[in-house]
């Protein structure tokens, strides 16, 4: 997967330009595919979608955290992540 290039907030003053590659674009790409309803593991399996999400907050991302719980044969809890940054591509990798 190559990389994609973002202009994060474009109709504010502190708007800025970032990379993203890899894993953390697939997850970009996912929280941005399901802007409504967000994304969990469960629904988007993936290893580490804490460490993407964790990383892209770093890249300046606004991802926000639900703790929902679940039933079945392993109860417990796990994480939604719902995009809340606006953003629009600039330049994708594989385009130049």
């Amino acid at each position: 997967m190559g990389g994609a290039t973002f202009l994060v907030n474009p109709d504010q003053p502190d708007a800025f330009t970032i990379s993203v590659a890899g894993r953390n674009l697939w997850a970009l790409e996912c929280l941005r595919e399901n802007i409504e309803t967000g994304c969990t593991p469960i629904d988007h399996p993936a290893p580490r979608w804490s460490a993407y999400v964790h990383r892209l907050r770093g890249m300046g991302f606004v991802i926000e955290t639900m703790t929902e719980t679940h039933g079945g044969p392993f109860p417990g809890h796990h994480a939604r992540y719902v995009l809340r940054s606006t953003f629009r591509n600039i330049e994708r990798e594989n385009e130049r």
